[in-house]
């Protein structure tokens, strides 16, 4: 999944971060904190993200971690910079069921010209479901 944005300098407050990317906001994705340091994403369950089995799907878990993971290499950007994921990489450890999902994302490495970052993704009771490692590609304004 790729993912951009256009970074203009000021600290955009969360909400306005996900109403520009219309993808995440149509799966429910909210931002409980953003920043260069660390960004908190959450997905609610909601039955539209799961398989036919009930569990929920392995797609919504990467999005979200694509997501939370975009938002916090964006806002370590200098202005007019914009990002692009150019890989990512997931794990999955455990079936989520009736439970939202929280990532957790933060800078592995900050270079001129990528972001890398990590992300765990917890269930509603704390163990971990899944890890991504992304890298994303810092395009100059």
């Amino acid at each position: 999944m790729t993912q951009e944005t256009q970074h203009s300098g000021a600290r955009p407050r969360p909400d306005e971060i996900v109403a520009a990317m219309p993808f995440a906001a149509g799966l429910g994705i909210r931002l409980e904190a953003a920043g260069p340091d660390e960004t908190v994403a959450v997905l609610p369950w909601s039955d539209a993200h799961t398989t036919a089995g009930g569990l929920l799907h392995g797609g919504a878990l990467m999005a979200l971690a694509d997501t939370a993971g975009a938002v916090c290499a964006f806002l370590g950007l200098p202005a007019g910079a914009r990002t692009a994921t150019t890989e990512s990489g997931t794990h999955l450890f455990r079936a989520v069921s009736g439970s939202e999902v929280r990532a957790t994302a933060r800078p592995v490495h900050a270079g001129r010209t990528q972001v890398v970052v990590q992300t765990d993704l917890t269930d509603d009771r704390g163990r971990l479901v899944a890890r991504t490692t992304q890298t994303q590609a810092v395009i100059p304004g």
